[in-house]
């Protein structure tokens, strides 16, 4: 949204970079720029860093560490590209308003829920000026902006992702092996919201890899497996939340197929939790 009001604005003047910071949903790097390829002409650059972030990741468990190790190392990465590509010096985030409003104070007194990694999670030195047009607004605001844009509705109605992407639905430490876990399971989480036409019905609905295991019982074998945490929320403006009542048989679905097909996990539980006082992600 944020790169294609850009280009309204500035035209060939901007320049789009990608980093992949291997915390992306299956494929999601692949989709984006064949999006921005097909629909828009802009200019991109992918960077993969996906071994970088998980390295400086490694053995990492807190919460607050990791999205603030994610915002630092994104801008690094992102000030070294825009140096290669020139004299760049602005750079143009997505942040929206409660983004801000969880990580800072602004317009008043708030406490630090968490930190944003395009907020509270940057470093405090950066060479580059931060443009973010979208600031004070939410994501209902956020839509009607991209409806006026001419988006697709694919676009425009895209459930929110997190900034520090599947690292803050890995409760516990980031490895590849985890990471393999989660994306198979949020893939069947979406497949089976979409099915049963509830996509854009709900306000999120994703897979949280939780940091126990269980034991369970697969054909004759006994099993110590890990556990999937499904998440699905109705909200305005994701200030405030309350737990989907999505039919049994969806929740059944989404179980069945996670741990007949998803290799590592043998419980599927759901979150019934409320914002407040839980969060919408779980970290």
């Amino acid at each position: 949204m944020t790169a294609v009001l850009l280009h309204e604005a500035i035209g060939d003047n901007l320049s789009c970079i990608l980093v992949d910071n291997g915390l992306l949903r299956k494929d999601e790097a692949r989709k984006v720029v064949e999006v921005f390829e097909e629909y828009y002409g802009i200019d991109l650059h992918l960077v993969d860093a996906s071994k970088h972030f998980l390295d400086s990741l490694e053995g990492v468990t807190d919460p607050e560490e990791k999205r603030k190790i994610i915002g630092r190392e994104f801008i690094h990465i992102f000030e070294k590209k825009a140096a290669e590509l020139g004299s760049a010096q602005y750079l143009a985030q997505g942040t929206l308003y409660p983004d801000v409003i969880e990580s800072v104070s602004f317009k008043g007194p708030s406490a630090t829920i968490k930190s944003h990694h395009n907020v509270g999670g940057l470093p405090e030195v950066m060479n580059l000026k931060l443009v973010e047009p979208l600031r004070e607004l939410f994501k209902d605001e956020v839509r009607e902006v991209g409806i006026e844009l001419g988006l697709p509705r694919e676009l425009v109605m895209r459930q929110p992702f997190p900034g520090p992407g599947l690292a803050i639905r890995i409760l516990g430490e980031i490895t590849d092996e985890r990471l393999e876990i989660l994306r198979a399971a949020d893939v069947i989480v979406l497949d089976e919201i979409k099915m049963a036409g509830l996509y854009e019905k709900v306000w999120q609905s994703f897979a949280v890899l939780l940091p126990v295991r269980t034991v369970g019982v697969m054909g004759d074998e006994r099993t110590y497996e890990n556990v999937i945490a499904v998440r699905v929320v109705d909200s305005l403006d994701a200030m405030t939340a309350d737990w989907s009542k999505i039919p049994y048989e969806v929740m059944g679905r989404i179980s069945n197929r996670i741990i007949n097909s998803v290799k590592g996990v043998n419980r599927v539980v759901y979150d019934i939790s409320s914002k407040p006082p839980g969060t919408i992600e779980w970290e």
